[in-house]
């Protein structure tokens, strides 16, 4: 792996050197854009809209259009906008790790320790796992503020950036069922139904199955053959029918998971 960043874990008056390394990949098939007249790649052209010439990247800049004039920003207005958070990444609290919210988790970082800061690394790292706790802190990642919380997990420190509160929309638009009455019967039935599909989660026993099943067709197609295409019809479930619905559902656990909606 190569680190991203590097800077510091500020934790009180004690500064831990540490790199930060992406804790996922992509695993999508790599698709690539054809011209279904020859299947000549697709380019994309970074061009001027004036002159209608292509620019290469050298001379491309970023601007924000302020009073209908666009201000320029180069690497080191970044850097001056917050030098410490670019630099350090500042715990500003402890927080119970419970207490926060999984709507607000986004991407997941390793964090490992530098040369010189293996002891102070593990004390954090030690000290977390016996309180509960997750360090709070902001910090600059390419160009950007972001909130995270640098957790334990297993052996080691997990950085997980956070989305802002402002970032999460609302939920008051949502046309959401009013005055629906639900039967005993059916509640009983629907947790019953609930106990028996019930298992330990274990995420290793999910692959991405749609990516292998398109990996078949196209291996299909690359020797001449036309795959199958399978219908699937989606009956969805009315109301009157719910209780006999979960009952006959009690007991024929499927295999494979079969589209319904109720």
């Amino acid at each position: 792996m190569r680190a991203i960043w590097s800077g510091s874990i500020g934790f009180g008056l004690v500064n831990i050197p540490v790199k930060l390394y992406s804790a996922t990949q992509d695993s999508k098939l790599d698709l690539d854009m054809l011209d279904s007249h020859g299947l000549a790649h697709i380019r994309f052209k970074r061009v001027n809209e004036n002159t209608g010439k292509e620019v290469p990247w050298e001379q491309i800049v970023k601007g924000y259009l302020y009073n209908d004039e666009y201000v320029i920003l180069e690497d080191e207005d970044y850097e001056a906008a917050s030098p410490k958070k670019s630099k350090i990444i500042e715990i500003e609290s402890f927080v119970e790790e419970v207490s926060i919210d999984d709507i607000y988790f986004e991407n997941p970082y390793f964090l490992e320790p530098a040369k010189g800061g293996e002891k102070a690394y593990e004390l954090l790292l030690e000290a977390l796992q016996k309180t509960g706790k997750a360090g709070l802190s902001r910090f600059v990642l390419r160009t950007q503020e972001h909130l995270a919380v640098i957790r334990p997990r297993e052996n080691y420190l997990l950085l997980q950036q956070l989305r802002y509160e402002e970032e999460i929309r609302t939920s008051e638009d949502l046309k959401l069922p009013d005055n629906v009455k639900i039967a005993k019967r059916e509640l009983d039935m629907a947790i019953e139904l609930i106990k028996q599909y019930s298992a330990e989660f274990d995420i290793s026993q999910y692959k991405d199955e749609y990516k292998a099943e398109l990996m078949k067709i196209i291996k299909a197609k690359a020797g001449g053959k036309k795959p199958v295409v399978k219908k699937l019809k989606v009956v969805h479930t009315k109301s009157d029918d719910l209780f006999d619905q979960l009952k006959a559902s009690l007991g024929s656990k499927p295999s494979t998971s079969k589209k319904r909606a109720s």
